[in-house]
Parts: C-alpha cells; sequence; structure tokens
C-alpha cells in the first residue's frame, strides 16, 4: 500500500518499514512505536496510523502523517503531521496531506477529517487553510479544524 503524489511517496508505517529505518535517516517518535505495538494487536489499523512522507528526488523521508486511529462512530478521523525543518516551506505538508485526504475519504466509514494545532504555528495553519480545512473553535491555545468529505 503507498501513495504517490507528484513529489512524494507516502506510506503506511509497519514494522517492516520501520526495521529498514536507522536512526541517521530518520528519528523515529514515540508516536510511531505505540502505533507499531496496536498494529500487532489489531492489523486493521493499517493506514489508520502513522504515514512516512518520502521525496522521490532522493529517496528520503521528510516525514510523517497520519490518523489518530481508525474512524469513529461519527465517521470522523482526526490527522496529524510533521515535516522535518530541512523540508519545510516548500508545500510538502500541504501536498502529503491532501493525497492523505483523499486516501481517508475514499473509505465509506470517513465523512469528516479533523485536525488541531496550535495558535501560534502559522506554518500549519497555512497548511490547514490551503487544505479548505474550516477553523471550528479555539480552546486555550488550540486552535481545532474540520473538513467535510471531498466527495
Amino acid at each position: 500500500m503507498k501513495i504517490e503524489t507528484h513529489r512524494l511517496i507516502i506510506v503506511p508505517c509497519t514494522e517492516k518499514m520501520v526495521s529498514t529505518i536507522t536512526k541517521d535517516r530518520y528519528d523515529i517518535g514515540p508516536h510511531i512505536t505505540y502505533h507499531l505495538e496496536e498494529l500487532a494487536k489489531d492489523p486493521s489499523l493499517l493506514g489508520w496510523g502513522p504515514w512516512f512522507v518520502i521525496d522521490k528526488k532522493d529517496n528520503k523521508i521528510i516525514g510523517d502523517i497520519g490518523f489518530k486511529g481508525k474512524p469513529n462512530s461519527d465517521h470522523t478521523v482526526e490527522v496529524g503531521y510533521g515535516i522535518i525543518p530541512s523540508a519545510q516551506g516548500k508545500g510538502f505538508a500541504t501536498e502529503a496531506v491532501e493525497a492523505l485526504f483523499k486516501w481517508a475519504f475514499s473509505f465509506d466509514q470517513v465523512d469528516k477529517v479533523i485536525a488541531k494545532c496550535h495558535v501560534d504555528n502559522i506554518p500549519s495553519i497555512r497548511v490547514l487553510e490551503k487544505l479548505q480545512m474550516v477553523r471550528q473553535k479555539q480552546e486555550g491555545t488550540m486552535l481545532h479544524w474540520e473538513l467535510q468529505s471531498l466527495i
């Protein structure tokens, strides 16, 4: 399973994929370790956790994006993303998240994607705005966003 865009290859996080990554290639965060533990218990989580974002130009991992679990009873998933500093400001996050939205909305179980970001995270706000997400509310220092199905 993989998603390709003009500049990116996006692959779901699996034990096999992670076993090929050395620390100097990409720093695996605790969310990935947690996802692998959960994926071992429930293989149906594949695709509903982190995905690695790979730059086609040099085949390097430039970030990870993904969902915080399978669609809930309201047909909603929450997205999160991060791109390494050297690849930021080049549109990679927007390109990757948009591709992941299209993938998620291809399932009947998904009608809405939500996201959260800090009020002072201007680059993340720009990504969410470019993707036509609608700001719903602010709770403390967090902004809440949503996007209804593209279909």
